[in-house]
């Protein structure tokens, strides 16, 4: 206990400084080590006394916990017994085990990391095209008054005319306390969908706002981003609604718009150079009328006595409106004639793009999405993709893929394999100089697949995603199983060569004599993991996987390498024994 205790002290109050949890971890970690060398073996001089000739029997909830520990460990060497036994069905149940965790490992949902109930919401507010920003105004009140009206939003705040001019705004939401409302985020933008679907020329698009942002910022739409890349704009134009059309049909999608503003009015003049000079009218008179009376131009300046005021000329708001605005407007011909510019241009209405995105030399348009109620990241880019090579989207014009963090999750998923390989080759190379044995380490990693099928199942059992932090559990239970057999094998090769043991007695007697401290070991690995499970409040989502993963592969794993690892040592025993006679038979023929 005095070891904990200054370990997370130190910890928390340098990743309070840093604000960074690997920060607090690596610190925790590296004053513990210091701490148990130095500190226990002290404290165990000291606090240890010499046991009396007549110990005190236990009584209470010591006496229990004795009762408990003794008849568990009479109840193992009988069980032991019975997989030492039998061995070739022990070790197959172990065969068992590794092809189980691959199959699991391949249908478990995947994904990035967990969805967060922080309690908040991002919204994002587009409106059509051609809508001032007048007209944006009572469509956005009507939004924030939906919001407002729904027992779990408790604030709405609301930043009109973001990025992409003034057609689309963003709004954050803040919830009410988890204990207040009940629901978690999502059923909470479940519930107003509908509702901020309804009005026309409108949409509001919400999903709950996450600690963690990689890959880039969200989409305005969704939580994550399918782009298209290509160096022709009007080829990207034509493929971009056909591609949201696919991806809004999918089940597993919700919230599907393209990140692209939506074309807005234009209207071209198109200016009768002769006529207009027929009619005595300079072009640079022309540029000057239409600057006064529609760019806001600031003629002057008015100067107070404590203040300054900018004197903007332009014509009324209801007369900036539509085309016919246009068409009223005169300017002044050098004979001084009122000229109407009807008279010498014509007015020819269209569309043209708020803004034009580019990535890296390319022009690039994205469709935002959001995954359904119960949908893993991983089963909606498959589907994505599906529906994509239906509509035959030519992939040699147009370079399509994910964006953002669903890039990053495949991206995740392809060097997952590779990193579990890894760090299994790690740690055979130095269990290998440790024991100075090529055998010995895989009977230790040999207890590795029941913490990962332990893993696996409790994640599906509840509902969870295998997603990084899931990832960072598994890479824990490595660390923590792979001590089981540590403990085992080391006592069975110090009794076969200092007692003279043979393999089957050193190994039962290594797990009869290893069985407690094992089982101490392991519960108190699990109680420390249940606070990250058990724990409640706005983010624990993102700590949940962690301690599922300890708890659920250590429960397995507990079971399982109490009677697999012996057996394993025990047959790999035999094959070295085999192969070092063979050895020897082949040089002393090779010698004679």
């Amino acid at each position: 206990m005095a070891v904990f205790i200054p370990m997370w002290l130190v910890g928390g109050l340098v990743g309070r400084l840093f604000k960074e949890f690997a920060v607090t971890l690596s610190v925790a970690v590296m004053f513990s080590l210091l701490i148990s060398i130095m500190l226990t073996p002290m404290m165990a001089s000291k606090l240890l006394r010499r046991r009396s000739s007549r110990p005190t029997p236990p009584r209470g909830i010591f006496a229990l916990l004795g009762w408990i520990g003794h008849h568990s460990a009479t109840a193992y060497k009988r069980s032991l017994r019975v997989a030492l036994k039998y061995k070739r069905l022990t070790l197959l149940s172990l065969f068992i085990t590794i092809g189980l965790n691959g199959y699991l490992y391949t249908i478990v949902p995947k994904g990035l990391f967990p969805q967060q109930d922080t309690g908040q919401l991002m919204g994002f507010f587009r409106v059509d095209r051609g809508t001032s920003f007048h007209a944006m105004q009572p469509k956005l009140d009507k939004f924030r008054h939906v919001l407002l009206a729904d027992p779990a939003v408790q604030s709405v705040a609301v930043f009109a005319g973001g990025r992409g001019g003034s057609n689309s705004s963003m709004i954050l939401v803040e919830l009410a306390p988890l204990d207040e409302r009940q629901v978690g985020a999502t059923e909470v933008v479940n519930r107003l969908r509908e509702q901020l679907q309804s009005e026309p020329g409108a949409r509001l698009f919400l999903t709950p706002q996450q600690d963690i942002f990689v890959g880039g910022g969200l989409g305005r739409a969704g939580s994550y981003q399918y782009s298209l890349l290509g160096s022709d704009l009007e080829l990207l134009k034509e493929w971009l609604p056909k591609v949201r059309r696919a991806m809004a049909d999918l089940p597993e999608l919700t919230d599907v718009d393209a990140d692209s503003d939506d074309p807005g009015s234009r209207v071209e003049l198109r200016i009768d150079r002769d006529k207009a000079t027929r009619l005595g009218v300079d072009m640079a008179l022309v540029a000057s009328t239409l600057n006064s009376s529609f760019s806001q131009r600031q003629v002057s300046v008015v100067y107070g006595r404590l203040n300054q005021y900018n004197v903007v000329l332009g014509v009324e708001d209801r007369f900036a409106q539509d085309i016919e605005s246009l068409r009223q407007v005169e300017v002044i011909s050098r004979d001084g004639n009122r000229v109407p510019l009807s008279a010498f241009t014509e007015f020819v209405s269209g569309t043209a793009p708020l803004s034009v995105s580019h990535q890296g030399l390319f022009v690039a348009e994205s469709v935002s999405f959001s995954l359904a109620e119960g949908v893993s990241l991983e089963q909606a880019t498959a589907a994505i993709e599906e529906s994509l090579a239906r509509i035959s989207l030519p992939t040699h014009q147009i370079q399509a893929g994910f964006e953002g963090s669903a890039r990053l999750m495949q991206d995740a998923l392809t060097q997952q394999p590779w990193l579990i390989l890894a760090a299994l080759l790690t740690m055979y190379i130095v269990l290998g100089m440790l024991y100075e044995s090529y055998v010995h380490p895989i009977t230790i990693l040999s207890t590795l697949p029941s913490a990962g099928i332990g893993a696996l199942i409790a994640l599906m059992a509840v509902g969870e995603e295998f997603s990084i932090i899931a990832m960072i559990g598994v890479f824990l239970l490595i660390g923590i199983v792979k001590k089981n057999a540590i403990m085992m094998v080391d006592y069975a090769l110090i009794a076969e060569r200092r007692d003279g043991l043979a393999p089957t007695d050193a190994i039962y007697q290594a797990c009869v004599v290893r069985f407690r401290p094992i089982m101490m070991t392991t519960i108190s690995a699990i109680l420390g993991a249940l606070p990250l499970l058990l724990a409640t409040g706005p983010g624990v989502e993102m700590r949940q996987p962690l301690g599922l993963t300890i708890v659920g592969g250590l429960v397995v794993s507990q079971v399982l390498t109490l009677y697999t690892t012996p057996v394993v040592y025990l047959y790999l025993d035999g094959f070295r024994q085999r192969y070092l006679a063979s050895r020897s038979a082949s040089r002393l023929k090779h010698e004679s």
